[in-house]
């Protein structure tokens, strides 16, 4: 049975485990969190999403969490509608609307699909040869963040809490394909090194990649958009048909509903990176505590200490592969985006499935690239465009911005779905 080794038991990394067991690979997923606790509280699922997720079985499950109703758009800080379509439009040009849930429920189902023992937490990948597809690791010192961190807006937000992912989970050393073992202490606790060898290597490892940066050096990295985004989940306070995000002078404020009453809310300002510090929950307030109802109360609903505020970066310049060797990576340490398509944690899906389809294959790799590179180098663009367009601040261009939206959606009341038809209406290979 051909071995694989994923890099991170993020959104991509999970799908990614389940797509390859499912085709009988033997897989083996590291993990240097001691935990599967979320890092991010909301997350949208969108139509191609969801059809990638139904060649693993998920799809029908994230379904039934969907909590969206009525009206949806995009707004200004008064509360005027710029652009809006319901959920019924969406559903009947794509096949399927989009579903916002927590980021824990989408790991949950996720985790349930492996076979257990299949993530190995507490342990850090240390070194990978994309020759041979020898992976080094340590295991033994814990760690208490995930190795990709938090991303940004809908993709992820303030940790909720909630364990999850404990089916399929297993803490401790690999097992087989071991060719070296070294023990030691670090910081006082007992480690252990090992060198696993796989014919497939996936670096699900996040936007910091180390990976990334080692196959690729002289590629420029991750790029701060020039925006930095807070989230917060409030319980019992989803508001049910307000789904929107909201356009100020070089600020956004996003709510979505979520299954059991929940609301997931974001928002953007356009700041130098490196601030924070302080009371965030007081920070939002003093930005949006004026903007239309029902955000102030939103807010005032909030606690302080599930508001989570980080910097937005994004890689600019296209990977020149998204592989070397055996080595294939996905998601974010592939082609992080900003958040203002909501396609961050999908294309990593989209990724995963595509990833499993062609591996094994004489130019398996090969194909992976070919089928993801161009698409996902496009989305990445396309987000950072309408992410350039939230930043205005100056009025005269605000209003422009505003009167622009606003007409293209009266004029031509199909587009705002439209516009989407060639991310939302991507299938999954077959075969």
């Amino acid at each position: 049975m051909a071995r694989a080794v994923v890099v991170g038991a993020g959104i991509g990394g999970l799908t990614a485990a389940v797509a390859l067991q499912q085709r009988g690979w033997d897989v083996t997923v590291f993990e240097r969190a001691s935990s599967l606790e979320p890092v991010g509280s909301g997350l949208a699922v969108a139509a191609n999403a969801l059809k990638a997720l139904d060649t693993i079985g998920v799809g029908d499950e994230i379904r039934e969490l969907s909590a969206i109703q009525g009206e949806a758009g995009v707004r200004r800080a008064d509360g005027r509608w710029l652009m809006k379509t319901t959920e019924e439009t969406t559903s009947a040009r794509h096949g399927d609307s989009v579903v916002l849930l927590r980021r824990a429920d989408l790991v949950d189902a996720l985790s349930a699909r492996l076979t257990p023992g299949t993530v190995r937490l507490n342990t850090t990948v240390t070194g990978v040869d994309p020759e041979s597809g020898r992976v080094t690791v340590e295991t033994g010192s814990p760690r208490t963040h995930r190795a990709d961190g938090p991303a940004s807006g809908t993709e992820t937000g303030a940790a909720d809490g909630t364990a999850a992912g404990t089916e399929g989970v297993e803490i401790g050393p690999a097992d087989g394909a071991v060719d070296r073992t070294e023990t030691g202490t670090a910081g006082g606790t007992e480690t252990r090194t090992a060198d696993v060898a796989a014919e497939l290597v996936v670096a699900a490892d996040g936007i910091h990649s180390p990976i990334r940066a080692a196959l690729f050096p002289g590629h420029p990295g991750p790029r701060y958009s020039g925006v930095t985004s807070w989230r917060v989940l409030i319980p019992g306070g989803g508001v049910p048909g307000q789904t929107f995000e909201s356009w100020g002078d070089g600020k956004v404020f996003g709510v979505m509903p979520l299954a059991g009453g929940m609301a997931y809310c974001y928002g953007t300002d356009t700041v130098p990176a490196g601030g924070g510090g302080g009371d965030q929950r007081a920070e939002l307030l003093r930005l949006f505590g004026k903007w239309h109802a029902p955000i102030p109360a939103l807010l005032a609903a909030a606690s302080s200490e599930n508001v989570l505020r980080n910097d937005v970066h994004y890689l600019a310049t296209p990977l020149p592969a998204m592989h070397r060797g055996k080595v294939a990576l996905l998601g974010d340490a592939a082609h992080a985006m900003t958040p203002n398509m909501g396609q961050g944690a999908c294309q990593a899906i989209e990724d995963a499935v595509v990833l499993a389809h062609f591996a094994g294959e004489e130019a398996g790799l090969t194909d992976y690239t070919a089928a993801r590179l161009e698409r996902t180098a496009k989305i990445v663009a396309r987000s950072t465009s309408i992410c350039r367009a939230s930043q205005l601040r100056n009025p005269l261009a605000v209003r422009l911005r505003d009167t622009m939206m606003a007409l293209t959606w009266r004029l031509t009341p199909g587009r705002m779905t439209g516009a989407m038809d060639e991310v939302l209406g991507w299938a999954p290979p077959t075969g």
